[in-house]
């Protein structure tokens, strides 16, 4: 399957970031189907093929899905694109982290937050809690749930927290999240958050420990220029935090992505630990050596289709692979799009 020959590599793919799963692109899009747009522009101009909206297993890069974001507070007016009944005006977020970066913790930035967004949004309400060592967000719903509301909440809990993180320059551990709808596949939610997923609970919510809220606000008005400048993809990504067995083996993994990959042995070698160690500690993250392989190859495949434009087979080379048919057939395995459709579609 895989090809011997290392490619030379670009100075600006030496690292390649996760995908994105195509129903996050799905649900997104709920606001702008309920007030009567239609998507097929907003996806062209995101550069998104719609035939990625009909498999299951497709896949948009991070670059796809921020600019989706974009085109669509533009179209729709609303920073929230569309997922709650009255629409929250641009500007609203620039305007509130204007106030949070005058905010002396953690703590009173959350709330303050949450107070400003409280005079906006009618939907919902975000409420944070200390219960002893144990700091707790809940979000209250205003009106009865669905489907566009739920991603509007799950949508705000995550940026929420990515621009607490930006205000005090490092990532809080989240101890656990809750959600009240079923679990969806694919949606890659365990490792956005890198916590345990509750399924089925009484609240959308997440829990951390209540020290946190008392480290300081650290950015001011000039680093907020540069920060709105990057968002909304520096909220994904910003802080992710890095430190899981998973990502260290995809760091391991991607410098020997034009060649053989190491086995799990070897991988065990170079981590230190036994196979069986291995295997028990991905078990416990959710995932498996060849399902890393295999994702890291996807992600690769995506982001050298949309960036570059080097030939099918230079491409599967770069990835692993020594022909064209082998990466075709696993690329359209991986997302439901044949490469070359993925690549024509984006434009």
């Amino acid at each position: 399957m895989t090809g011997r020959r290392q490619p030379r590599e670009s100075p600006a793919m030496t690292s390649t970031h996760h995908t994105v799963a195509v129903q996050q692109v799905q649900m997104v899009l709920l606001g702008a189907r309920h007030r009567g747009v239609d998507v097929l522009p907003l996806l062209a101009r995101a550069g998104i093929s719609p035939l990625l909206l009909e498999s299951p297993l497709g896949r948009v890069s991070q670059q796809q899905y921020a600019a989706l974001l974009r085109v669509l507070r533009r179209a729709l007016r609303d920073e929230l694109w569309g997922l709650t009944e009255r629409p929250l005006r641009p500007g609203s977020f620039g305007q509130c982290m204007k106030q949070l970066t005058r905010c002396a913790t953690l703590g009173e930035a959350l709330r303050g937050g949450f107070g400003f967004y409280d005079l906006l949004i009618d939907d919902f309400v975000a409420r944070l809690s200390v219960h002893g060592d144990l700091a707790q967000v809940r979000f209250v719903l205003r009106r009865p749930a669905d489907e566009r509301l739920d991603y509007a909440v799950k949508a705000f809990m995550l940026f929420s927290f990515g621009a607490a993180f930006w205000l005090v320059a490092r990532r809080i551990p989240v101890l656990g999240v809750d959600y009240t709808a079923a679990q969806i596949s694919g949606t890659d939610t365990s490792r956005v958050y890198q916590a345990p997923i509750r399924y089925g609970q009484a609240y959308v919510g997440l829990s951390f420990e209540a020290h946190w809220l008392q480290l300081p606000v650290v950015q001011n008005p000039q680093s907020l220029r540069e920060f709105l400048a990057g968002s909304p993809a520096n909220l994904f990504v910003k802080y992710r935090d890095t430190s899981s067995l998973t990502d260290r083996i995809r760091r391991l993994l991607r410098k020997h992505l034009g060649e053989e990959l190491p086995s799990l042995e070897q991988m065990g070698e170079a981590l230190a630990v036994t196979p069986q160690t291995l295997r028990r500690r991905l078990r416990e993250e959710g995932r498996g050596f060849q399902q890393i392989k295999d994702d890291l190859r996807r992600d690769a495949a995506i982001e050298y289709l949309v960036q570059t434009r080097w030939p099918l087979l230079e491409i599967a080379n770069r990835v692993g692979f020594s022909e064209a048919s082998t990466f075709h057939r696993a690329f359209k395995s991986w997302t439901g799009v044949a490469p070359g459709e993925y690549r024509s579609s984006h434009g």
